[in-house]
């Protein structure tokens, strides 16, 4: 960078434009539309506007039931691509929903309940057409963990069993609530390298959680550490049982080959998809037919037949255990949101409509407040099932009324042929189903595009595995916001450029062949200002400023006369930032300097004005642009000599 070759834009110095001062707006005005902006950013109410009130009616009854706005163009071709859909789905479910019903420490017919009311209420509900409902492994890993901690499944199974529905009904509360009060950026706070590195490190747990499964151990530690858990695998040796083995490892294999078979050949998307529920059937008649129950293998037992009993006077709602359920349930339902928004949105952009992600949390919420009163333990959107869902071709949320009218039967009629299916099976399932979620591309892209979203990532892992799902999640909250107010607190300056036969002024650093300005800083704020970043704003202005006194000092070129502050990024400003730019200017006045700001927006120039900073400075120092900014400084360049007084300040400073 360097003034040699700079040659000055010719303008006028005369304005045709100078920076407007907005008018005054109502303090009610401003709040309302402040608020709305908040809240209502993609406006929900605008379809309401000058309707007849049955209409209204009838779009508010759309808005909460989105089936009734898709529902009359139904056709039977939708039909036909839904059903295939929904038996599809529904063969993933139900070895699934036992499989993690065991997971949660849960009767094993609670997968199933699961699989059967929740669905049907998000068909009504939901917005997406691909998302498919029913529970995950890691919710169902953080309701064992978290409820484990105060009651033992195995001691106390009655108990465990009403907080767990109990959580469910304050995850559903949660999650309608944010949805309802428009709050849905609380999710938000969840950056997408902390959700790859929490679910990675909770697929890590849950993983080694069923080597208890396929060792065929009886007894196994309640902690989900690292540490804790290999500690009792290797303590346990003589324990291990080789037929177990042999069959997990067995149907782990026949699992990952069907789906790389799938991968490699997307249009057979259902050999991998019907592989969890053939596994089920052939590892039942296996154990049948040898009798493997009598030799070491445990099997899953009576099912108890029938549909979802009621549950509403199972909850909960007296100490000590309610702080266990509301925690549970906040925790649980955040984690089941972010899974759920994000896997339905995916979806929706590959095949080109929109989800309201404030809407997705009412239906979750419902759905989970409805199944707690009907023996549902929580639910959401899990990415396997719904990609299978997506590739069976289904067309609308049909698909899991057909999914659930599968699992109803199932219920009704086929529960006793569950009773010899070894358990084995069902955790060569999950780490099946769980391996999916690590996701080490991802780990990849992110050490390669930002640094700081990897160590966060990581982190999120490391706290899961080596001390518990919880921490794990605390940790990369935690971190994740500290870079926000990192962001915050330290905004990023740059020094800004001219670029040759131009009047736009750039990055220095991004554009190398800008010319700078003799006699003129031009510095640009990338943010808005606030108390959180006045003080060090302050300190990296005085910084830029010495920084170039001294290299126009060892250059020998003309002393520093003006400082432009680019203020287009800023936003807005409170009174902590005002105060910073009132001691900056009287810095500059100090030393000789003249404080000049270009494109400052409406909030800001409506708060300047209040705070009489524009008066201070002076009108005729605030410019539209930094072009025009720089125009007007070389015009007083080149009418005034430069300040006398700048010599004696910087005296006087010296002594």
């Amino acid at each position: 960078m360097g003034n040699a070759d700079y040659v000055y834009p010719s303008t006028n110095v005369e304005r045709a434009h100078r920076a407007a001062i907005p008018p005054p707006q109502p303090f009610l005005k401003s709040l309302k539309y402040n608020l709305k902006e908040t809240f209502f950013p993609d406006d929900p109410l605008k379809q309401f506007k000058n309707q007849p009130t049955s209409r209204k009616f009838v779009l508010g009854l759309q808005y909460l039931f989105p089936i009734f706005e898709w529902a009359p163009s139904y056709t039977f071709n939708f039909l036909k691509s839904d059903f295939i859909s929904g038996i599809t789905i529904a063969s993933l479910a139900i070895p699934q929903g036992i499989s993690y019903a065991k997971l949660a420490n849960l009767p094993p017919v609670l997968g199933l309940y699961s699989s059967f009311i929740p669905p049907l209420v998000y068909a009504m509900m939901g917005s997406s057409r691909d998302l498919a409902v029913g529970t995950v492994a890691v919710a169902s890993l953080l309701t064992a963990s978290m409820i484990g901690n105060e009651v033992d499944a195995n001691q106390n199974p009655r108990l465990y069993l009403h907080l767990a529905f109990t959580a469910t009904f304050f995850a559903g509360v949660f999650q309608a609530s944010l949805g309802l009060l428009r709050l849905g950026f609380i999710v938000d706070f969840l950056s997408h390298a902390t959700i790859i590195g929490f679910m990675a490190g909770a697929a890590t747990v849950v993983i080694m959680q069923q080597l208890k499964g396929i060792l065929g151990l009886d007894h196994f530690t309640h902690s989900t550490d690292l540490v804790s858990v290999m500690r009792s695998v290797f303590s346990q040796t003589h324990q291990w049982r080789w037929e177990s083995a042999v069959l997990g490892f067995g149907f782990l294999f026949f699992l990952l080959t069907t789906r790389y078979f799938s991968k490699r050949k997307p249009k057979y998307f259902w050999v991998s998809a019907m592989a969890p529920l053939t596994s089920v059937i052939l590892g039942s008649l296996l154990v049948y037919l040898t009798h493997a129950e009598k030799h070491g293998v445990q099997v899953i037992g009576y099912l108890k037949k029938g549909l979802n009993p009621m549950s509403f006077t199972d909850l909960v709602f007296v100490s000590p255990y309610l702080t266990t359920a509301i925690k549970t349930g906040i925790i649980t339902g955040v984690i089941a949101l972010a899974e759920g928004i994000a896997v339905g949105r995916s979806f929706a952009m590959f095949k080109n409509y929109h989800i309201d992600g404030n809407k997705e949390m009412i239906a979750f919420g419902a759905m989970n407040i409805v199944g707690s009163c009907t023996s549902c333990y929580l639910t959401t959107g899990p990415f396997s099932r719904s990609a299978v869902n997506f590739n069976a071709g289904c067309k609308t949320a049909v698909s899991n009324i057909v999914m659930a009218l599968g699992v109803m039967v199932t219920l009704l009629f086929l529960t006793p042929l569950f009773h010899y299916t070894p358990l084995v099976v069902l955790s060569s399932i999950i780490v099946s189903a769980m391996l999916g979620l690590l996701d080490y591309e991802a780990a990849i892209h992110l050490w390669s595009i930002d640094k700081f979203d990897f160590i966060v990532c990581l982190s999120a892992y490391a706290g899961v595995v080596f001390a518990s799902v919880e921490i794990g999640l605390v940790i990369a909250v935690a971190i994740s916001l500290i870079r926000l107010l990192l962001f915050v607190a330290r905004p990023k300056t740059f020094i800004l450029g001219n670029i040759p036969n131009s009047m736009i002024y750039r990055n220095v650093e991004q554009y190398p062949n800008t010319s700078s300005v003799p006699g003129v800083l031009i510095l640009e704020i990338a943010a808005p200002i606030y108390f959180a970043n006045s003080g060090y704003l302050r300190e990296r202005i005085a910084r830029w400023v010495d920084d170039e006194e001294e290299k126009l000092k060892s250059s020998g070129e003309t002393t520093l006369q003006y400082v432009i502050l680019d203020m287009g990024a800023v936003g807005n400003i409170d009174t902590s930032g005002i105060g910073m730019l009132e001691e900056v200017k009287k810095v500059m006045d100090r030393r000789g300097v003249k404080l000049v700001l270009a494109n400052p927006v409406a909030e800001v120039m409506k708060k300047l004005d209040k705070a009489k900073f524009i008066e201070n400075i002076g009108q005729q120092w605030i410019h539209l642009t930094v072009g025009e900014a720089v125009a007007a400084c070389d015009f007083m360049l080149h009418t005034f000599p430069p300040n006398p007084l700048k010599e004696d300040s910087e005296a006087y400073n010296k002594v």
